[in-house]
């Protein structure tokens, strides 16, 4: 499917960017690239363009302070249609000027933010809940990543949902990248920030013969490193080396409890790696028992259920998830902007 649009020029705000690493700033990148290459000139306003303070507890994800020309460069670009990515400093200021000139927007939900905080925080899901209904109601839709996400919002009254799903480059991400690592087997791989609500905890408590690898780099790397000494933590990795270790290892595990999709899931199954996971939303969304991976609540047993599986069918199991695919379902659900209406 191709989609003919209106839209030309589209502006995208976000505060998850480069050179952030996280599935977020994975598919709003891989977007932008996409939109372009069908001829759209893509503004994107991101925190990198303004004054910022890092986060408390997570000083790789800035927070905006001051954005003092934000609203009058989005009016000067004259954009055919807005999305607003996110839903921090940078999110609620557009939503605001859209909403004092009666601008169309669309919004993204990337990362389930009410249980996300309140691991953290004695604050309740509810609360949290109800602010981001207030962020994304306002509106025109409200892109989530998977079914399973979209029925849970729907169940907490957000409004006006479509599921935009993810793409993988199978150029990069196949089976041909495997190798034979200098690691005791089974190779056990996780991939992705390593910080607390990605539950990492539960992957390295298990008991288990061979290695745990860990790709990625986050607020808590140093603190894992000390405490399981025997898991190999390899920091963060990139295009063909990521591809490599993907489909050198024998199981991909996934132990977060709180993801809209796992963009990494997708990435390892194209790589002919089975996926281990809890039955939760992201992987319920991608994972077909028994063929690319095993979700269980113990997740134990789903890395011993993976490492019976016939790998010759995994790669070919995720079909046409491809980023040009997820770019035409991003760009049929945006709001045009008629400049000329009054």
């Amino acid at each position: 499917m191709h989609v003919e649009s209106p839209i030309r020029k589209f502006a995208l705000i976000t505060d998850a960017w480069t050179p952030q690493v996280n599935g977020v700033v994975t598919t709003l990148t891989q977007m932008v690239r996409e939109l372009e290459q069908k001829d759209i000139t893509v503004e994107v306003f991101q925190p990198n363009d303004y004054k910022f303070f890092p986060m408390p507890t997570y000083p790789e994800i800035p927070v905006v302070w001051s954005a003092e020309n934000l609203e009058r460069r989005l009016l000067d670009f004259l954009p055919d249609a807005i999305h607003i990515a996110t839903e921090g400093g940078l999110g609620w200021r557009a939503r605001n000027i859209c909403l004092k000139h009666k601008l169309p927007f669309t919004t993204g939900y990337h990362t389930k933010y009410p249980e996300y905080i309140h691991q953290r925080f004695p604050v309740p899901a509810s609360w949290i809940y109800s602010l981001l209904r207030r962020f994304h109601n306002k509106g025109q839709m409200t892109y989530v990543p998977s079914e399973s996400t979209l029925k849970e919002l729907k169940e907490h009254g957000f409004k006006s949902l479509t599921v935009v799903t993810r793409g993988v480059d199978t150029d990069t991400f196949n089976p041909n990248r495997r190798i034979e690592m200098d690691f005791p087997k089974p190779i056990y791989l996780s991939v992705g920030r390593v910080a607390p609500e990605k539950n990492l905890e539960t992957f390295l408590d298990l008991d288990l013969p061979g290695t745990k690898v860990i790709v990625g780099r986050g607020p808590i790397l140093e603190e894992l490193q000390e405490r399981y000494p025997d898991a190999v933590f390899v920091g963060a990795k990139f295009g063909e080396e990521l591809a490599t270790y993907y489909a050198s290892a024998d199981v991909f595990v996934f132990p977060s409890l709180t993801d809209t999709y796992g963009v990494v899931n997708i990435e390892a199954i194209a790589c002919g790696l089975p996926v281990a996971a809890f039955p939760v939303t992201g992987p319920k969304d991608i994972i077909t028992q028994g063929l690319n991976g095993w979700m269980d609540n113990d997740l134990k047993v789903a890395v011993e259920k993976c490492l019976t599986l016939d790998r010759s069918q995994v790669a070919d199991s995720i079909g046409g998830l491809t980023w040009d695919e997820a770019a035409d379902q991003f760009l049929s659900n945006l709001s045009y902007i008629d400049w000329n209406e009054d």
